[in-house]
């Protein structure tokens, strides 16, 4: 059973903002602050509290009673990182869906200027800005030089490659997870399982064409987890996260399968996934091999050349 905050009448705004947490209380104030700070008072705030056990509670229901525009639900149990991260957006109202993490924070414009892009192009599904990213040493770094281009094509297989082509960079020019997204496409179902953050990525891109503001709207907080940290916050078997390529792999099709796709665009995207697995595997290797230079002071083949 989950426990709502009363919602007093509210009508249905343009944009819900999602904010999963637990035990979040230390960061929390100033992510509300932020949302609650925008131009554009057509906003309401949804946190989805995953069972917290410290003061996340009492400070959610503070802000509830005193704004009408944020909305405060509990799991009384953990329901896991994903689940609590959907159920918060299936539980929004608005037009467009944007997650915030629980020590995040939104320029006070930025709802008032997706908005705008929104209006360009009725057939949009999805609007991304540039994010500072604050990593844990406090390091803040923009993203810049990201070209949406093709990410705006109205072909889906383009918008396919070009996801699929940032997904295998290091950084990716933009988050899809914490762009605005339509809600029909915000809130489906999806799948608890190692990287499902990239397959939810390419659903995204299938769904239609995206816009972008190329201005620092937005800042994260970045963790660089490793599989076995992820696979734990995810609560998924051990097991999956040795198989995670294939499970992926197996998903992404799975998508494209069902996407309204015809024949010769399944199979054009199909060969983008080929592509993308064999630029995956390239990368791990050279990953590797840099991995060996450095702690040898020297590349694998000198060492080879130099054993014989």
């Amino acid at each position: 059973m989950v426990t709502e905050q009363p919602t007093r009448g509210r009508r249905r705004p343009q944009v819900s903002v999602a904010l999963p947490v637990r035990n979040g209380a230390d960061t929390l104030a100033p992510v509300i602050e932020s949302v609650l700070a925008q131009t554009c008072a057509d906003v309401e705030l949804v946190i989805s509290d995953n069972a917290s056990t410290d003061g996340t509670e009492d400070l959610c229901r503070a802000y509830a009673d005193a704004d009408p525009r944020v909305v405060y639900r509990r799991h009384p149990v953990d329901v896991g990182l994903l689940n609590n991260f959907v159920s918060a957006a299936q539980t929004t109202t608005g037009t467009y869906v944007r997650w915030i993490g629980d020590d995040d924070w939104l320029a006070p414009d930025f709802v008032a200027r997706v908005l705008e892009v929104f209006r360009e192009d009725p057939r949009r599904v999805v609007v991304t800005t540039e994010l500072v990213y604050g990593d844990e040493t406090g390091v803040a770094s923009a993203q810049a030089g990201y070209d949406p281009t093709a990410m705006s094509s109205p072909d889906p297989v383009r918008r396919l490659a070009a996801m699929l082509q940032m997904l295998t960079n290091d950084v990716p020019g933009v988050d899809p997870l914490y762009a605005t997204i339509r809600r029909d496409l915000a809130a489906v179902p999806r799948r608890n399982m190692m990287r499902e953050d990239q397959v939810f990525a390419v659903r995204l891109a299938l769904g239609g064409p995206w816009g972008h503001i190329a201005a620092p709207l937005a800042g994260r907080h970045w963790s660089d987890d490793p599989p076995a940290a992820i696979a734990r916050l995810l609560g998924v078997p051990e097991w999956r996260r040795h198989v995670r390529v294939l499970l992926q792999c197996r998903e992404l099709d799975h998508w494209i399968a069902r996407s309204p796709l015809d024949a010769a665009q399944r199979r054009r995207a199909r060969a983008e996934l080929v592509r993308f697995y064999a630029r995956g595997k390239r990368n791990a290797v050279r990953r590797r091999v840099a991995d060996v230079e450095r702690l040898t002071g020297r590349s694998p083949r000198a060492a080879s050349h130099a054993a014989g």
